[in-house]
């Protein structure tokens, strides 16, 4: 059942995969901002989850995050998401991020409730 309060946190370690530098959002070897903001929904998606009905899903919408210090490579990166809000299918979460005390950005995240088969029959 969907409550406000559900949290999850999701992990990654920042490699030459997820910098800037190839991700293109920049040209330096630190976390990409989009590499921040896809963990982030990871673990938004992943916080719903186990509480949705068969068949469901959620799909992002909005994202309104900050990405204020960088991240070296090695560091490990986590991300929490937090169900602050139920409005029938749409669900917000407060969202941060963190290198070990060090808070790197937050913001707020939109997701909605979808049935996976109905969705994609929209392609």
């Amino acid at each position: 059942m969907l409550e406000t309060g559900l949290t999850h946190t999701s992990r990654t370690t920042v490699t030459d995969a997820n910098t800037a530098a190839t991700l293109g959002s920049g040209d330096m070897d630190v976390l990409a901002t989009p590499a921040m903001v896809a963990l982030m929904e990871n673990a938004a998606m992943l916080c719903v989850a186990g509480q949705l009905p068969e068949g469901s899903t959620t799909v992002g919408s909005r994202m309104d995050t900050t990405h204020v210090k960088p991240s070296p490579l090695g560091a490990t990166v986590e991300a929490t998401a937090e169900l602050t809000e139920i409005d029938g299918r749409k669900l917000t979460f407060h969202v941060s991020a963190r290198e070990g005390d060090k808070l790197i950005g937050e913001g707020t995240h939109v997701r909605y409730i979808v049935d996976r088969a109905r969705f994609l029959t929209k392609l």
